[in-house]
């Protein structure tokens, strides 16, 4: 095979486009990435999850310091904010971890092309660099460029004074006072750093609840807890228009969901995180037949091929949820099914993880879906309050969710608010995809004392036989 000709090529080289360059290249194909960005990684890696992860884990030292080591024995004289120090290690975070990946390509031998790609043929891409255009060939071809971010009309993101995600994790000092338009998982993190570093935070949120697919019951308890921790909500309000006064302050004209009634509100600063939309800009989709939905997403069939059956596309820009690791799972199975393999993704058991503190994590139906579904079901729940290893750190905020079906006792669903539940849920993922019961779970040892115990609990309580409470 020439220099020019792959047997795969993916478009993207985030998440779901280096998962699957190096999972096709451990099956023996021959592999190219195109990437536009100079480093790899994608939003998530470059200015999404690994930076604001960063950051939610900085602040909440910081915050930890401020409030709580005086009850722990601590006595801190002075607390300073570096905040330029702050940004600094989390750019070195980043850059680290974009090194880390080209390793991995070195390693696996994957073609790495910087550039903007675009399919002029089924078998064919082409390639811009600035001045220097280059056209290869590939057998298949994936298509993984991810999502931007969506905007809202008259509300200008100039990511200095307005600010997308990406802006919000570069301000080069505290705000004051910052408004978070959307109160869902990008905007409820980013707000928690800032507030944490001493910013008053207000969201601003269309729907009447925050996380509008979280659980019910558990978005209930999260909103308390953000409350609790000094976060400000507007809920079922709309807003209309942005305008910067004189003073440099950002002033929001706001409507109810209703149209009933209209007000005003300003701040230092304006995140808009009102969600992301795929990117699939000058691809050249349309020449070659491929079809996009309503909402600009990719249709792709069970196998990920769109309508040319050599071009597959995954991640942000078909329909799901936008996770990583989401997108992740469909490049593997892409990677698969071209070499012949099953690859096969169960969408019933992606996790979902608010990084938040106390984090917000779930996985399968909520208890609303499951009604709606006619199903009989138990639930089990138990407080983080009652754990003894929440109650040694200080971390009680919260409780574990199971809810099994009645007849089978299998788990078809579980939610957690409480220290560490992204980690936790992990346990409830997996014996979901092993199709367990609530019982499976109970009759399981869990090591004492650890946060996970609170899991077995909420498992033995679906039976009404906790122990500890």
């Amino acid at each position: 095979m020439s220099d020019n000709k792959f047997d795969l090529v993916v478009i993207g080289g985030g998440p779901a486009g280096y998962t699957g360059a190096i999972r096709a290249a451990q099956l023996g194909m021959k592999v190219a990435c195109i990437e536009k960005r100079p480093t790899l990684g994608g939003t998530c890696l470059n200015v999404g999850c690994i930076p604001s992860k960063a950051m939610l884990d900085m602040s909440e030292k910081f915050e930890d310091a401020k409030l709580h080591f005086d009850e722990i024995g601590i006595s801190m004289s002075k607390l300073d904010l570096n905040l330029s120090k702050m940004l600094e290690r989390k750019n070195k975070v980043v850059s680290d971890l974009c090194k880390g990946i080209e390793g991995l390509f070195t390693k696996n031998k994957i073609q790495r092309i910087i550039g903007t790609a675009t399919i002029s043929s089924p078998n064919t891409i082409s390639i811009v660099n600035g001045k220097e255009n280059q056209t290869i060939e590939a057998k298949n071809i994936l298509i993984a460029t991810g999502s931007e971010v969506a905007s809202l009309p008259a509300v200008n993101i100039d990511e200095k004074n307005i600010v997308s995600s990406t802006g919000a994790l570069d301000l080069t000092s505290v705000p004051k006072h910052l408004i978070v338009i959307g109160g869902g998982y990008i905007g409820l993190e980013l707000g928690s750093v800032w507030r944490r570093l001493g910013s008053k935070v207000t969201v601003v949120e269309y729907f009447d609840k925050i996380v509008p697919a979280l659980d019910a019951e558990i978005g209930a308890q999260f909103t308390k807890i953000l409350e609790k921790q000094g976060i400000e909500f507007i809920l079922g309000t709309k807003v209309n228009k942005a305008t910067i006064a004189k003073d440099g302050k950002i002033e929001l004209d706001l409507e109810s969901a209703s149209g009933e009634k209209k007000s005003t509100i300003s701040a230092d600063k304006v995140l808009v995180s009102v969600g992301r939309k795929p990117f699939t800009q000058n691809l050249g989709l349309e020449k070659l037949g491929i079809t996009l939905d309503a909402r600009g997403y990719i249709s792709v069939n069970n196998s990920y091929a769109t309508s040319q059956p050599n071009i597959y596309a995954v991640g942000d820009v078909i329909t799901g949820p936008m996770l990583a690791h989401k997108a992740e799972e469909e490049a593997v199975a892409v990677a698969e099914i071209i070499a012949g393999k099953r690859g096969h993704v169960n969408y019933n058991t992606i996790p979902s993880v608010v990084y938040t503190w106390p984090e917000v994590a779930s996985v399968g139906l909520t208890e609303e879906q499951v009604k709606a579904q006619g199903i009989q079901y138990k639930i089990g729940k138990f407080p983080f309050l009652a754990n003894s290893r929440a109650r040694a750190t200080g971390s009680t905020d919260g409780f574990v969710k199971i809810i099994s079906d009645s007849n089978s006792d299998r788990i078809l669903g579980a939610h957690i608010i409480g220290p560490d539940a992204g980690t936790m849920i992990a346990e409830l993922t997996v014996a979901m995809e092993f199709y367990a019961s609530s019982e499976d779970i109970a009759r399981t040892c869990h090591a004492h004392p650890t946060l996970s115990e609170a899991i077995k609990e909420a498992a033995l309580a679906i039976e009404k036989r906790c122990i500890n409470i």
